[in-house]
């Protein structure tokens, strides 16, 4: 029996957007960021629940009959921060047949973490910065293993949207070389309840949801200046 533990927050069983197919989404407690847009605030401040890595692929396994044509997404806060953990629960899930994404922000370019998965998803941070070399370890490991990246980027009104940090974007990502595809993820307020049971500020709460014509509007910015 596999007894390597860690913490995670929660299980969820029905995404479809969390990589290919419908999925069981792990997520991991602990970030080495602090986005102020954070989703998830409860995986950073709250301590999650301690989990071996037995007892989750047991519950896991309850869904695979549901997720069988997808997998299970291990997802957070970060979950290459729990490296042990990590790189258990994958050999674990492996052993029973069940494919693995791992979403991560792509700052920790772990060439194990980055293995062990099946397929990645990388959100890129460019809302509070124009620095986007961080993510170029990250991907040149992608690239030399051979893995496939699924891109995302939370797209927020006034920080990330201009024609500036999209083409700066458009730039790293072909000088990469990790392909043309990115999904642009509307910013939305619906975590603002998980802020305010944290008593933490929600530092974008005056910023703007973003709308269909703002994904459009960068979706088209982003294709005119990647050049392959």
């Amino acid at each position: 029996m596999n007894t390597a533990s860690g913490r995670i927050d929660s299980l969820y069983c029905g995404s479809g957007v969390d990589g290919a197919g419908l999925r069981c989404v792990v997520f991991f407690s602990g970030c080495n960021l602090r986005c102020p847009f954070c989703h998830n605030p409860e995986t950073l401040y709250k301590e999650g629940n301690k989990t071996t890595v037995a007892e989750l692929v047991q519950k896991l396994e309850r869904y695979k009959g549901y997720f069988r044509r997808g997998g299970v997404t291990l997802s957070g806060g970060e979950p290459f921060l729990q490296r042990a953990f990590y790189l258990s629960l994958c050999n674990a899930l492996h052993e029973k047949g069940i494919r693995v994404c791992a979403e991560t922000n792509g700052h920790l370019a772990d060439p194990a973490c980055i293995a062990a998965a099946d397929s990645l998803i990388c959100d890129i941070k460019n809302q509070e910065t124009d620095d986007l070399s961080v993510y170029e370890k990250f991907f040149e490991e992608c690239r030399k293993q051979g893995k496939e990246v699924r891109v995302t980027n939370v797209l927020v009104p006034g920080k990330n949207d201009s024609e500036g940090k999209l083409t700066a974007l458009a730039k790293m990502m072909c000088g990469c070389r990790i392909g043309s595809e990115i999904r642009f993820l509307p910013f939305r307020k619906l975590c603002e309840d998980k802020y305010k049971e944290l008593k933490i500020p929600f530092l974008y709460a005056a910023v703007r949801e973003a709308d269909t014509d703002d994904i459009a509007k960068a979706e088209r910015i982003f294709y005119q200046n990647y050049q392959k």
